[in-house]
Protein backbone atom coordinates (compact mmCIF):
# COMPACT_ATOMS: atom_id res chain seq x y z
CA UNK A 1 0.00 0.00 0.00
CA UNK A 2 1.03 3.55 -0.95
CA UNK A 3 0.97 5.88 1.98
CA UNK A 4 2.15 8.77 0.45
CA UNK A 5 -0.16 9.01 -2.75
CA UNK A 6 0.20 12.52 -4.38
CA UNK A 7 -2.99 13.68 -5.97
CA UNK A 8 -2.74 14.48 -9.48
CA UNK A 9 -2.48 18.09 -10.52
CA UNK A 10 -1.69 19.58 -7.34
CA UNK A 11 0.89 22.34 -6.86
CA UNK A 12 2.89 23.23 -3.96
CA UNK A 13 2.92 26.76 -2.33
CA UNK A 14 5.87 28.99 -2.85
CA UNK A 15 8.16 29.64 0.78
CA UNK A 16 7.11 31.90 2.95
CA UNK A 17 7.70 33.72 6.23
CA UNK A 18 7.48 29.87 7.72
CA UNK A 19 11.39 29.55 6.18
CA UNK A 20 12.60 32.30 7.20
CA UNK A 21 11.74 31.67 10.98
CA UNK A 22 12.38 27.90 10.58
CA UNK A 23 16.26 28.88 9.85
CA UNK A 24 16.90 31.38 13.01
CA UNK A 25 14.91 28.96 15.09
CA UNK A 26 18.37 27.51 16.60
CA UNK A 27 19.79 31.38 17.49
CA UNK A 28 16.49 32.76 18.79
CA UNK A 29 16.95 29.52 21.25
CA UNK A 30 20.16 29.77 22.10
CA UNK A 31 20.18 33.04 22.64
CA UNK A 32 17.17 33.01 24.78
CA UNK A 33 18.84 30.83 26.80
CA UNK A 34 21.94 32.48 27.31
CA UNK A 35 21.19 36.11 27.89
CA UNK A 36 18.79 35.35 30.91
CA UNK A 37 21.63 32.51 32.22
CA UNK A 38 24.58 35.19 31.75
CA UNK A 39 22.37 37.65 34.13
CA UNK A 40 21.94 35.10 36.42
CA UNK A 41 25.77 34.32 36.29
CA UNK A 42 26.29 38.58 36.65
CA UNK A 43 23.63 38.43 39.46
CA UNK A 44 25.58 35.45 41.65
CA UNK A 45 29.24 37.15 41.09
CA UNK A 46 27.86 40.82 42.17
CA UNK A 47 25.73 39.62 45.41
CA UNK A 48 29.55 38.78 46.63
CA UNK A 49 28.57 35.28 48.29
CA UNK A 50 27.47 36.95 51.11
CA UNK A 51 26.06 34.85 54.40
CA UNK A 52 23.55 37.07 54.60
CA UNK A 53 19.62 35.01 54.66
CA UNK A 54 18.05 38.28 52.40
CA UNK A 55 20.58 38.23 50.40
CA UNK A 56 20.16 34.64 49.81
CA UNK A 57 16.66 34.68 49.81
CA UNK A 58 16.87 37.50 46.62
CA UNK A 59 19.21 35.18 44.42
CA UNK A 60 16.76 31.98 45.09
CA UNK A 61 13.99 34.15 43.88
CA UNK A 62 16.19 35.47 40.70
CA UNK A 63 16.74 31.41 40.13
CA UNK A 64 13.59 30.34 39.72
CA UNK A 65 12.57 33.69 37.89
CA UNK A 66 15.39 32.96 35.11
CA UNK A 67 14.66 29.35 34.95
CA UNK A 68 10.64 30.47 34.67
CA UNK A 69 12.17 32.70 32.04
CA UNK A 70 14.02 30.16 29.96
CA UNK A 71 11.09 27.49 30.24
CA UNK A 72 8.54 29.95 29.30
CA UNK A 73 11.19 30.71 26.16
CA UNK A 74 11.24 27.66 25.00
CA UNK A 75 7.55 26.81 24.83
CA UNK A 76 7.21 29.74 22.68
CA UNK A 77 9.75 28.48 20.53
CA UNK A 78 8.55 25.01 20.60
CA UNK A 79 5.35 26.65 19.77
CA UNK A 80 6.65 28.46 16.75
CA UNK A 81 8.72 25.41 15.60
CA UNK A 82 5.07 23.65 14.94
CA UNK A 83 3.39 26.05 13.57
CA UNK A 84 6.34 26.42 10.74
CA UNK A 85 6.17 22.73 10.22
CA UNK A 86 2.13 23.15 9.93
CA UNK A 87 2.65 25.84 7.62
CA UNK A 88 5.32 23.71 5.75
CA UNK A 89 3.00 20.37 5.81
CA UNK A 90 0.12 22.50 4.59
CA UNK A 91 1.63 24.19 1.50
CA UNK A 92 2.69 21.14 -0.21
CA UNK A 93 1.31 18.81 -2.04
CA UNK A 94 -2.03 17.49 -1.47
CA UNK A 95 -1.58 13.56 -0.68
CA UNK A 96 -4.62 10.89 -0.89
CA UNK A 97 -6.17 10.41 2.48
CA UNK A 98 -8.96 8.16 1.94
CA UNK A 99 -9.11 6.48 -1.17
CA UNK A 100 -12.15 3.77 -0.92
CA UNK A 101 -15.18 3.09 -1.94
CA UNK A 102 -18.49 4.04 -0.29
CA UNK A 103 -20.91 1.47 -0.26
CA UNK A 104 -24.05 4.25 -0.65
CA UNK A 105 -22.56 5.83 -3.75
CA UNK A 106 -25.08 4.98 -6.25
CA UNK A 107 -27.54 5.22 -3.85
CA UNK A 108 -26.85 8.93 -1.49
CA UNK A 109 -28.02 8.77 2.10
CA UNK A 110 -31.69 10.71 2.73
CA UNK A 111 -30.73 14.23 3.98
CA UNK A 112 -32.33 15.78 7.52
CA UNK A 113 -34.59 18.34 5.26
CA UNK A 114 -36.00 15.33 2.98
CA UNK A 115 -36.96 13.33 6.34
CA UNK A 116 -38.42 16.91 7.96
CA UNK A 117 -40.56 17.29 4.71
CA UNK A 118 -41.45 13.22 4.61
CA UNK A 119 -42.57 13.98 8.10
CA UNK A 120 -44.59 17.07 7.02
CA UNK A 121 -42.54 19.58 9.38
Amino acid sequence: MNWFKKLPNTRTAPSGLEWTLWRKLPLVTLLGTLVPFAALLVAHVFSGFQNDPDAARWLQTVDYMVIGAVLFHWSMVGTLAIGCLIVRVMKGPGYVADGYPLQHSDQPRKTMQTEQEAAGY
